[in-house]
């Protein structure tokens, strides 16, 4: 095994997690088998119980595990399916060893961080990276681990000496370090400057760990004269040094590193340069291509209360990314404080109460995400009342679904009364209610989570169409509270549909208006498996709704297929239809936009946001 590990210095926030995400890609593009480790030095044994506001999302594996969002960039960017081991936290050592102790594992020694904390986590990389997460069998050729946190931080310090003993015990070889540090400008000079760089890279040696690489972040690329001068001070080869400047997007990140031939660096750091080929990388460059010259927009409302953080919905974000590049659209998003949505904002702050409205009233579809308390939810359900009344596309998610619930329940059937128990433990009309082996005094692991299958009722709806016409499909959830079973009969006799469900039937994970252009809700959190070449359905039919294009998805009978082959190059012209092509068998062959081929001979067609294509 080699390992890759990628630390930061200066400050945080570099995008380190870009970084090794942008790695890994490189070294598969180079055709080698990739795994990663995210290490989070905080005492929390996993990221379930933070705030958005203190770290973002809490991204959701396959395995139910709470982890945090930099494991999102590198599924994302890879493909992979990671566990809950990929992320190891202090807390998660800690624990183990203490166990391990009170079991009597270490015969009576004292316990201490040196030897047993390190040897803990060099154990945990070794054990975690061995396990493959590509969908083959047999461990990973390379795991590229991100050390969270910056260089010089008190809590990351047992896992600086582990790490140092760790590439001591693997060898030359094996182990390469690409440190990601800040080069900054100071406006009054106007000059790149290297000493927080030096400083970083000092601290880094002394503590035992030596750079083969730096990772330079700047808004513009480094001088060579810059570069030079962090050569002699750090200690690094001058084609070791790498400037990850600002881009438009980060797609091209992958880009930058193999053009200043960085695979070629670390492939040469751990003796791998026999065994592999040029990276391939013609998909990437399409797609960062095809992001800059979209004009074209979309505006998506994006309601909920974590707007003041971006990252709060980084995998929302990078869905509805997803989809709009698929769909050949720009993608807009306007943040609306769901709160600014209220009547009471309107008494306290009519500006931005007036500002909120605006937004919404000027979007193309509305999204409501996943969220917890009752802080906004007036706000969340006035949203959902605007969309389902003006028929504008609406996905809700997870707490957005049950949003819909019980504006439907007030606003159609006329129970005034209705809501969650989570907002309103004694309401009359309970439309969502607490699972009911949930927790109410634990609050770490005790939701519904990971993935969870989901049965479609009927094929004929906008859902079971977009995910190419399955049975079944299994999607992330991490939830506590229900849409109640017992009113589903009342609900669906005023018109809202409840178009999937789990396998006992008493769990609603899919709900639509039939009668609206596009009006889903979701239990399930559908972002967290989106794809850059993937894009999740779901949020592929919002894009499409919102950009009038969604008639051009919905006759397929295989959207997911289609989906997941889009060629990023090809064009068509505005009436979908694609251009009559000659065949291998020389005949020709015309497909429409509902899908309906005519001619002979065979072929895929695939959907961009023009029509379809080949």
């Amino acid at each position: 095994m080699k390992y890759v590990l990628v630390t930061g210095g200066v400050v945080s926030g570099l995008g380190k997690g870009v970084t090794a995400s942008s790695i890994g890609v490189v070294l598969k593009a180079c055709g080698l088998r990739v795994t990663s480790i995210k290490i989070d030095p905080y005492l929390n044994t996993d990221a379930g119980t933070m705030s958005p506001f203190e770290h973002g999302e809490v991204f959701v594996l396959d395995d139910g595990g709470e982890v945090d969002l930099d494991l999102g960039n590198y599924e994302r960017f890879l493909d992979l399916k990671l566990t809950r081991d990929n992320n190891i936290t202090t807390g998660k050592i800690y624990q183990s060893v203490i166990n391990k102790e009170r079991r009597g594992d270490y015969l009576g020694k004292t316990v201490q961080v040196v030897p047993h904390i390190t040897d803990a986590i060099q154990e945990c990389i070794e054990r975690v990276a061995s396990v493959p997460v590509d969908g083959l069998e047999g461990p990973a050729d390379v795991c590229v681990i991100e050390l969270g946190g910056t260089i010089g931080d008190i809590e990351s310090m047992p896992f600086i000496e582990a790490l140092g003993q760790f590439s001591y015990r693997v060898g030359p070889g094996n182990f390469c370090l690409v440190h990601v540090s800040l080069v900054p400008v100071l406006s009054v000079v106007g000059e790149q400057k290297t000493k927080p760089t030096q400083h970083s890279v000092r601290g880094l040696r002394g503590l035992g760990l030596t750079p083969n690489i730096l990772a330079c972040r700047s808004a513009k690329v480094l001088d060579e004269n810059v570069k030079q001068k962090l050569s002699q001070f750090c200690h690094v080869p001058v084609a070791n040094i790498l400037t990850l400047h600002d881009v438009s997007n980060i797609w091209h990140i992958p880009l930058l590193l193999r053009d200043q031939k960085a695979h070629v660096a670390i492939l040469k750091s751990l003796d791998l340069k026999s065994v592999t080929r040029e990276p391939m990388l013609d998909e990437w460059t399409e797609r960062a291509q095809i992001f800059d010259t979209l004009q074209n927009p979309v505006r998506i409302a994006m309601v909920g209360k974590y707007t003041g953080l971006s990252d709060s919905y980084l995998s929302v974000l990078k869905a509805l990314l997803h989809a709009s590049v698929a769909c050949r659209r720009k993608l807009v998003v306007d943040w609306v404080a769901s709160t600014d949505l209220e009547e009471s904002t309107a008494m306290e702050s009519p500006e931005a109460y007036k500002k909120a409205w605006d937004l919404l009233r000027g979007a193309d579809g509305v999204l409501v995400p996943g969220g917890f308390g009752d802080r906004g939810v007036q706000g969340k359900i006035m949203a959902a009342n605007y969309a389902r009344e003006n028929n504008v596309p609406y996905l809700g998610i997870c707490l957005g679904m049950q949003i819909a619930v019980i504006e439907f329940a007030r606003s159609v059937m006329n129970l005034t009364g209705a809501n969650s128990t989570e907002f309103e433990p004694d309401t009359e009309t309970p439309c969502v209610i607490f699972m009911p082996e949930g927790s109410k005094t634990h609050m770490g692991a005790t939701m519904r989570l990971g993935s969870r299958r989901t049965y479609f009722t009927t094929t004929d709806c906008k859902s079971a169409k977009l995910y190419g016409n399955v049975s079944h499909v299994d999607e992330r959830h991490r939830h506590r509270y229900e849409v109640n079973p017992d009113m589903v009969p009342q609900f669906e006799s005023a018109g809202l549909q409840f178009v999937g469900k789990d396998e006992t039937e008493k769990r609603m994970e899919i709900i639509e208006l039939p009668s609206h252009p596009f009006f889903v809700g979701v239990q399930f959190h559908p972002e967290f498996k989106s794809r850059p070449a993937k894009p999740s359905a779901l949020f592929l039919g919002l894009i499409a709704a919102s950009s009038k294009q969604l008639d051009t998805f919905l006759p397929n009978a295989n959207i997911n297929h289609i989906v997941n082959n889009i060629s990023p190059t090809r064009h068509l012209p505005a009436n979908g239809f694609c251009a009559t092509k000659p065949l291998q068998n020389g005949h020709a062959k015309k497909v429409t936009s509902n899908g309906a081929a005519n001619g002979n001979g065979n072929g895929n067609y695939y959907i961009n946001g023009n029509g379809v294509h080949k």
